[in-house]
């Protein structure tokens, strides 16, 4: 993997990988608040990199999904520098005919096994989740890789 990160103007960057380009701006009064910050998207790929497990296992098991998010709540240290992130609370809420031990199978894999952003952050953080199908909680969890 190559990413290249560019100073655009301001606090804005762009990160490329020579195909793909996602732009970072940074908070105001430094930046303007036009792209994600670069913690920002450190969530947004924890977010992506399980929610692309669980619709992969989802499909594999043919369950019928006709809405799926996964939201991210994250607490960082308030003192001192660096700025951290201190727990990390995902809600996984799905919608449609489906299976809810498929659906909390393919989440306890992709948060044991298979989500190699989760497996990174969970060295440094606690990630907790919970899991939500057609409006009700069925399950709740944590990261847990093994070394």
């Amino acid at each position: 993997m190559n990413i290249q990160c560019t100073w655009k103007n301001g606090m804005l960057f762009s990160a490329t990988n020579g195909t793909h380009v996602a732009g970072m701006d940074g908070k105001k009064p430094f930046g303007a608040e036009t792209e994600l910050s670069p913690k920002e998207l450190v969530i947004a790929g924890l977010c992506g990199c399980t929610a692309m497990d669980v619709v992969g296992f989802m499909k594999k098991n043919k369950q019928s999904v006709s809405s799926f998010a996964v939201d991210a709540n994250v607490t960082a240290s308030q003192s001192g520098h660096p700025f951290v992130f201190t727990s990390v609370a995902l809600a996984f809420k799905m919608t449609g005919e489906v299976d809810a031990s498929i659906l909390l199978e393919s989440i306890r894999l992709s948060q044991t096994k298979y989500c190699g952003v989760s497996a990174m952050l969970a060295k440094a953080v606690p990630i907790s989740y919970t899991v939500e199908l057609n409006g009700q909680k069925i399950g709740e969890g944590k990261a847990e890789f093994a070394e």
